[in-house]
């Protein structure tokens, strides 16, 4: 059974691991508060009233080209983080969160990262 459903539009598309992994530490960081501030000001009007304890968050990347990508070095790590921060989520363990990458369609002029969060409701037995 599921709960809410909120979905999240963010322009652009987060640094792969690749990426990250070649940055210096300063700009790691500071790319990691961009995407923070970007996600909260996209996200203002969503947010719920307290966090959700257990959720499935779907992230859906359209990349600006059809180039192959590995959808391990998606992550989510900074998208995670800031729901975290912002209240949408209490934990980003696995215990609270099962996510899930997909590829959307590739968008030259509009690349961007749709954030699908599903609140799961009570277990059943």
């Amino acid at each position: 059974m599921r709960g809410a459903v909120i979905q999240i539009e963010v322009p652009g598309i987060p640094p792969s691991l690749n990426q990250m992994r070649n940055m210096h530490y300063y700009k790691l960081n500071r790319v990691k508060r961009e995407w923070a501030r970007l996600i909260s000001i996209v996200s203002a009007a969503r947010r719920p009233s307290k966090p959700f304890e257990r959720v499935v968050v779907t992230l859906t990347y359209h990349f600006p080209d059809k180039r192959r990508r590995d959808p391990d070095n998606y992550s989510g790590k900074f998208i995670m983080d800031a729901l975290v921060d912002m209240g949408f989520l209490i934990d980003d363990s696995f215990d609270h969160v099962e996510l899930r990458h997909r590829k959307g369609e590739s968008d030259k002029h509009n690349p961007r990262v749709i954030i699908t969060i599903e609140e799961e409701g009570a277990k059943t037995t």
